[in-house]
């Protein structure tokens, strides 16, 4: 069984269609006009619930839901996800090479296996604030 913190959702721009663009831009107003109180949702067994969001979740949603409407992608990466440099690098919109002399100068802590430098999402997410 999956669990939610090792999920990671990936809303590639090949994947949205119109439909998915225009629901998107429905779903956002409709969240908007409520302010985000409460919404009903139907699962794929048509059964239907009203959940509550809280403000956070409210304004993270609507942003998720902007980007699709905009017909952009998005990657969704838990905090607790071992990167590799390479990747660690792309979320910081550096070259690996500048990545790992910083965590050679100690500003991210990082571990390895074997040769191979792993860092936390978490890590990284944290420097690039």
């Amino acid at each position: 069984m999956t669990t939610p913190s090792a999920l990671a959702l990936k809303i590639g721009v090949s994947n949205l269609c119109e439909d998915m663009q225009a629901s998107a831009a429905q779903l956002c107003q409709i969240m908007l006009e409520r302010q985000g109180n409460s919404i009903t949702v139907i699962d794929e067994n048509e059964i239907s619930r009203d959940i509550a969001l809280v403000p956070a979740l409210s304004k993270l949603m609507r942003d998720i839901l902007e980007l699709i409407e905009k017909g952009n992608g998005a990657n969704f990466v838990p905090y607790s996800k071992l990167l590799t440099s390479q990747q660690a690098a792309d979320i910081l919109d550096v070259s690996r090479p500048y990545f790992v002399k910083l965590l050679d100068a100690g500003e991210l802590s990082f571990s390895k296996i074997d040769r191979h430098h792993r860092i936390e999402a978490c890590e990284v997410f944290r420097f690039k604030c």
